[in-house]
């Protein structure tokens, strides 16, 4: 029993310092509004070309916010920290951060982009009055892979918003935007 003790002591270390890295070091290398604003039109762009039907929906949102690094780790405990700009059509019209914690089986580190398209007037609404907005709770997401893009279309679209992860780079046993805390930020 003794020897487990120094181990599990390791283990809450590690995924301490994942978890700091993750949550305060984002805000320590904070891109300037330049710097995201460019980063976020390459991730769009990237998104469009690999994925035409993330580009048809693009096409009747209201909105896109658009995360293009966001950084996750942990072993065991871990989270993710990543900013964000939301776009009005070609204006930006804020900028947000992408937080979340977690714990349970997972481990490594990976890095990733994720849109967030905001169909209708309510989501967008929500957003701007929310103290920020927890995904699964508030408005309707649906998370977008390739069987479920294959089968919407314009005139299907019915949810709130439509959000596609893409980009992943690295080694994560999980990876999920369920829980992630968007909060507006100044730039």
């Amino acid at each position: 029993m003794s020897n487990r003790r120094p181990m599990m002591k390791t283990l809450l270390l590690v995924a301490a310092a994942a978890f700091s890295l993750v949550s305060f070091g984002g805000q320590a290398l904070a891109a300037t509004a330049e710097d995201l604003n460019k980063d976020a039109a390459t991730a769009l762009a990237l998104l469009y070309q690999t994925n035409p039907d993330a580009a048809a929906i693009g096409k009747t949102a209201t909105a896109v916010l658009v995360f293009p690094n966001v950084v996750k780790a942990g072993l065991v405990f871990g989270g993710s920290y990543g900013e964000g700009v939301l776009m009005k059509g070609s204006e930006v019209a804020g900028y947000y951060n992408s937080v979340s914690a977690s714990w349970g089986w997972q481990a490594g580190v990976q890095s990733y982009s994720y849109v967030v398209f905001l169909m209708n007037d309510k989501v967008l609404s929500y957003l701007d009055t929310s103290e920020g907005w927890e995904i699964g709770v508030g408005p309707t997401v649906v998370a977008v892979d390739a069987g479920v893009a294959k089968n919407l279309s314009s005139t299907t679209l019915k949810d709130d918003a439509y959000a596609f992860i893409f980009d992943q780079q690295g080694l994560m046993a999980s990876l999920s935007i369920e829980g992630t805390k968007i909060t507006p930020i100044k730039r």
